[in-house]
């Protein structure tokens, strides 16, 4: 398990701009417990806090990350109705628009873990707001999983030019022609014909995406 300091710069990096009273309140704590917890010792003795894994799932569920996330992901936890997420660590290779197509930096060096239940070769942050319908905003990790093209309604990473973007694929052979449907009505299909298509590579399908708690 983390060490109490570390556990309390978590959770105070997860409670952003909120206030420590309405933070404790969305997390069903109380505020002295969450105030002891950021600082990791306890305000009236001044010794070092151990909070119980109870009241730390209270906060990562508060959050929408997993208890791991906070008290360390090798930790083995011995709770009612929770059982630790084995993790994996999938390589980030750079970000993705989901707006006008951006260029896709390659950085192989990070990586990003996260559970080992997730059938993906390889992640991407999204960047924009053209897929706020299909619930993935700007700053979230999207993972994908390699492959050549996907099925029609289905969410694909998609590389125009050199440049990457994220849109749902639709692609009629028949036809030779491929749209690539935003989540915003905000934004307008791409549409490609004929000899576009030499243009366009599928990199594979969005099979899941991580949200962080959003400042505000």
């Amino acid at each position: 398990m983390r060490k109490p300091d570390e556990i309390g710069t978590i959770v105070r990096q997860l409670r952003g701009r909120m206030s420590l009273r309405a933070f404790a309140e969305k997390c069903k704590v109380s505020h002295t417990t969450l105030d002891n917890i950021e600082k990791g010792r306890d305000f009236r003795t001044g010794k070092p806090v151990n909070p119980s894994a109870v009241t730390l799932n209270k906060i990562a569920v508060a959050c929408n990350v997993p208890l791991e996330y906070i008290i360390g992901s090798d930790t083995v936890l011995n709770i009612p109705n929770i059982r630790p997420v084995s993790k994996k660590r999938f390589p980030m290779l750079g970000e993705i628009a989901c707006g006008k197509p951006i260029f896709a930096t390659e950085e192989h060096e990070s990586y990003i873990d996260a559970s080992s239940s997730i059938d993906a070769d390889f992640c991407l942050t999204a960047r924009g707001d053209s897929m706020i319908g299909a619930r993935i905003h700007d700053g979230d990790v999207v993972f994908i999983k390699q492959q050549p093209i996907v099925d029609n309604g289905e969410i694909a990473a998609v590389i125009i030019d050199g440049e990457a973007t994220l849109k749902t694929w639709f692609y009629y052979p028949d036809k030779q022609k491929l749209v690539l449907n935003p989540a915003n009505q905000s934004y307008e299909p791409l549409v490609y014909t004929g000899e576009e298509l030499n243009t366009i590579t599928c990199l594979g399908r969005a099979v899941c995406f991580m949200s962080y708690l959003r400042k505000g």
